[in-house]
């Protein structure tokens, strides 16, 4: 398992579980950060036609509302119940703690060292850049689809011009300080 969003200030935090078949080939698979966008999309429909995998979503009001860790663990509860083969055992990506209903393992840099944690930062990354380009539509505004949300440069001139979005998450500096 792992996620994609955590930092951002605008958008949810999106979960994966991924369970690869033992032989499965999937060349170039690394973290989702170290590859292109065209190389994550290319293993993401390699990754859907081959294996198991569930995601789940919480949305930026859910992690106003419940803080960041809870959301993400909502997801990853979301994710996990997406799948439809049930693990007894989860390798997750970081250093948290969770609430989950299964035994788990973090492993620091997991998805750089554990092919299904790769695969599973891969589905999580590129679905939601696909979420927040498709966000870019409803708020063209803001420019999603070039920062998917992260406190760049470009966020923060559009938040100063345009105010804070339905999609901002709140409780985030500096989104507080457009309220």
């Amino acid at each position: 398992m792992d996620e994609a969003g955590r930092g951002p200030w605008a958008g949810p935090v999106i979960a994966a579980a991924v369970i690869l078949p033992h032989r499965i080939k999937l060349p170039g698979l690394t973290d989702s950060k170290k590859l292109t966008k065209a190389q994550r999309e290319t293993l993401f429909n390699l990754i859907r036609s081959k294996a198991w995998y569930g995601v789940g979503m919480a949305s930026n009001q859910e992690i106003d509302k419940n803080g960041l860790i809870p959301a993400t663990n909502l997801a990853f509860l979301r994710a996990l119940n997406a799948l439809t083969i049930k693990p007894d055992h989860l390798l997750i990506d970081g250093r948290d703690k969770w609430k989950l209903p299964i035994p788990y393992e973090t492993i620091i840099k997991g998805d750089t060292k554990i092919r299904a944690i790769s695969a599973a930062s891969i589905i999580a990354k590129v679905t939601r850049d696909g979420l927040m380009e498709r966000f870019a539509l409803e708020y063209p505004q803001y420019k999603f689809e070039r920062h998917k949300g992260y406190g760049t440069r470009l966020h923060a001139e559009a938040l100063s011009k345009h105010g804070v979005s339905l999609l901002h998450r709140k409780s985030y500096q500096p989104v507080k300080a457009h309220l």
